[in-house]
């Protein structure tokens, strides 16, 4: 089986979306974002995630986005778009409708509220895999849909169709994780969604990340995934727990409100989210402004 999709090892930042107080779409910062981030040494740019608040996008504002995307990021960087949902005529018409030429594959998140069966999921993913021209990287995050890709069907989908170039995995089972790792195909990329367990996923032969925390801090959290893909654990410990207290915070009160906090601290955007979302209470701000001190003290 041919599987080359080594330009999705590394650190790729599930970028935010920047708002304006009125709660349209802020294009300059988002452009201050790519920009940052790739500066900062990040592998890839995954736009349209769960942190970029896709679900309250209109389909405009997500072509719109894309299109941005494709035309700032400019070759500088792959560039994978969130394509996903619970529907799975409407996922593979997206697929095919999208403006996503310059783009470099599609991440898409396993079925939300249904709650399909594995031969449900298997047969969503397969859909999406035999209607998509781009390489697939499949997101189980449990937390969020009550859905979750078990090992055994991610293996499966893994040896069934070349065009699936790994998974974002966010289950929080290290045991389910060790599994796929033991079990993939050559090729197969096992992805990091849960920037906390990034380190020991790498001590075990993941390739890399989707993250948050490289939104703020892509330097450190790039270069603590290069170490760990070196195998130099020593160094890439060191990173891991000056950031892990940031981690932690940014989550207290949900995410992206607490990334957004921390990128207002630093000049990038307005902390701004679409309702259902809220900011984060006052006690998890002040907290983040004291880690982002310390830890920029320490720079």
């Amino acid at each position: 089986m041919n599987r080359e999709y080594s330009k999705f090892r590394g650190t790729g930042v599930a970028i935010v979306t920047p708002f304006n107080m009125d709660g349209s779409i802020d294009f300059e910062a988002y452009e201050r974002m790519i920009d940052h981030v790739i500066k900062g040494g990040v592998d890839y740019i995954v736009a349209l995630g769960t942190t970029g608040e896709t679900p309250t996008l209109s389909k405009k504002e997500k072509e719109s986005l894309i299109e941005f995307s494709v035309e700032k990021v400019d070759g500088r960087k792959p560039l994978v778009v969130g394509i996903g949902g619970n529907n799975t005529s409407e996922v593979v018409q997206a697929i095919q409708t999208m403006p996503l030429k310059g783009a470099d594959g599609i991440l898409s998140v396993s079925p939300y509220y249904n709650k399909p069966q594995q031969e449900g999921i298997y047969q969503h993913f397969k859909a999406i895999a035999e209607a998509s021209t781009l390489p697939v990287i499949l997101y189980t995050v449990p937390g969020r849909t009550g859905s979750n890709i078990s090992a055994e069907t991610t293996i499966r989908l893994a040896n069934d169709f070349p065009r699936i170039a790994g998974i974002k995995e966010a289950s929080g089972s290290l045991d389910q994780i060790y599994q796929i790792l033991k079990n993939r195909p050559e090729g197969f990329l096992v992805i990091s969604g849960d920037d906390g367990l990034t380190l020991p996923m790498l001590a075990a032969g993941a390739d890399g990340v989707i993250s948050v925390i490289s939104n703020a801090y892509p330097k450190e959290f790039s270069s603590m995934v290069r170490y760990g893909l070196e195998g130099d654990f020593s160094k890439a410990r060191m990173i891991h727990f000056q950031l892990i207290d940031m981690i932690n915070a940014i989550f207290l009160d949900g995410s992206p409100g607490g990334i957004k906090t921390v990128l207002e601290c630093q000049g990038l955007c307005q902390n701004v989210v679409r309702l259902p979302l809220v900011t984060v209470n006052k006690s998890t701000q002040d907290l983040i402004h004291k880690i982002d001190r310390q830890i920029e003290t320490k720079k």
